[in-house]
């Protein structure tokens, strides 16, 4: 393996030893939290603060995974191509400013209280993460909604549990002070959890079928749609 190989498991490994773990926590702290609210069992009061601590550590876990992703996918193209991407220095100096405006965005939603404020921020990451997502050298199966494709594209699923967790992590206070946002809340968490089993399975799917990169030029000359390569000349015969 090369290093851009090495590259391409910082993704699925922080997901499988942060985020995922950390989701199973904040699960449970959530319902102890429900459980505490309807008097069913008596917890600690500092139950719900750990539980939106923890919520906050899955969205930065998250999103920084994603932007792992994306750079891993834009260099290897890069280096793929052999003369690096298309549209030379200014192009790679404005994704550069949208991953990092994308992080600075993440950074100053934690900080911020005013409410206009963590919803500009949280809309500027999502955006930017959507802005690196949308170009070309990133493998999305799909962009069209009616396809099915679409539904089982690794990405755009992804890309719905980053904006889920966005907006959880940016309505906070109001979740904790109104009933109708925690309700609210309540089922988008269970979408949430409905999309981390399908970012498991299609994450897999895809980790399968990625070569490393020294297999890309054999992996290429490949007709997906027939499922052949071409057959290798015979021993000590010249390939035509």
């Amino acid at each position: 393996m090369t290093a851009i190989d090495w590259l391409a498991l910082l993704h699925p490994v922080l997901m499988i030893l942060f985020v995922y773990p950390v989701i199973g926590a904040t699960i449970r702290l959530g319902i102890l939290v429900r459980e505490k609210r309807l008097g069913i069992t008596r917890q600690p009061d500092l139950v719900p603060v750990e539980h939106a601590d923890h919520g906050a550590w899955v969205t930065i876990g998250v999103v920084v995974a994603v932007l792992i992703a994306l750079l891993y996918t834009l260099l290897a193209h890069g280096l793929a191509a052999g003369s690096g991407l298309s549209g030379g220095p200014p192009r790679l100096l404005l994704l550069a400013l949208a991953a990092a405006g994308s992080l600075a965005a993440l950074l100053a939603l934690l900080r911020v209280r005013r409410a206009a404020l963590r919803a500009s921020f949280a809309l500027l990451c999502w955006a930017g993460l959507l802005g690196l997502g949308a170009q070309p050298e990133i493998w999305r199966l799909s962009d069209n909604p009616l396809s099915g494709a679409f539904w089982s594209s690794h990405y755009w699923s992804g890309a719905l549990l980053t904006g889920l967790l966005l907006f959880t992590t940016a309505a906070r206070p109001e979740i904790i002070r109104q009933p109708r946002l925690r309700r609210l809340h309540l089922g988008l968490n269970l979408l949430v959890m409905v999309l981390l089993a399908v970012q498991a399975i299609t994450g897999s799917r895809d980790l399968l079928e990625m070569p490393l990169s020294w297999q890309t030029p054999a992996i290429l000359s490949c007709d997906p749609l027939q499922r052949s390569c071409p057959m290798p000349p015979p021993p000590g015969l010249p390939a035509l």
